[in-house]
């Protein structure tokens, strides 16, 4: 469980101070496929990037499976992290390696053996349906496919979280439907808890089971994705 209690987050800029994040307040159940939906500039970047601490919160605390992040030193958190990967909407795949080492690479900074890091890369290529794609190199792909090789990636240190910053907003509408059925069907198989960070409401109804919505760093309404979308209670909803 990925509990968030309070959760602020202020930037020091030339010309003052700004409050990104503000006492957002958030319980996300193991398993589940969460949205944080919001205009540019809600915040919900620097929440996804405060979850995995590339951002230190200004105040708040973020608990995972009751374990206060927030308070970890940077070893602890090292370890922490490999419970947490994350994809992009701009895939950031290593352009000189092909899809297979791709893959590989985190394995390989994890120390795992050159064999077992192949034979874990072929099998997530294939769950993500690119087995036939291992030798391709990204410019060889077309952006579904390369983001397939990215969540590829992203699950070969076997997490418990995905972290999705906008991962759908780069592709044309068929593409971002099969990326997100696939995100589904890697939570349904895998039991992986998924954070949805994006401005699109579709995406959301698509795939998420439920949805807090950022309004200027602050949780406009939090619950179940049809009844928030059904009977909203804030402009931001609306």
């Amino acid at each position: 469980m990925i509990e968030i209690l309070n959760l602020s987050k202020t930037f020091s800029a030339s010309d003052g101070e700004f409050e990104a994040l503000r006492n957002v307040t958030l319980r996300i159940e193991d398993g589940d496929i969460f949205g944080v939906i919001g205009m540019s500039g809600a915040g919900k970047s620097t929440l996804v990037r405060c979850i995995n601490m590339l951002e230190r919160p200004t105040g708040g605390t973020i608990r995972i499976d009751g374990e206060d992040i927030t308070a970890m030193k940077q070893a602890q958190l090292r370890q922490m992290r490999r419970q947490i990967s994350m994809i992009f909407q701009g895939f950031y795949l290593l352009q000189q390696k092909n899809c297979l080492k791709n893959v590989c690479f985190p394995l390989e900074l994890a120390g795992v053996g050159h064999e077992a890091a192949k034979k874990r890369a072929l099998a997530l290529l294939d769950l993500v349906g690119l087995a036939d794609k291992a030798n391709a190199y990204p410019s060889q792909l077309s952006g579904g496919q390369q983001q397939r090789v990215a969540i590829a990636r992203a699950l070969a240190t076997d997490p418990k979280i995905l972290l999705c910053d906008e991962a759908t907003s780069a592709l044309d509408p068929t593409t971002t439907n099969s990326i997100l059925e696939l995100i589904r069907q890697i939570n349904d198989r895998l039991g992986i808890t998924v954070i949805m960070i994006t401005h699109q409401m579709s995406v959301v109804e698509a795939v998420c089971n439920h949805v807090a919505i950022l309004e200027h760093g602050e949780v406009a309404e939090c619950g179940d994705v049809g009844e928030v979308f059904a009977n909203p209670r804030s402009d931001a909803a609306s």
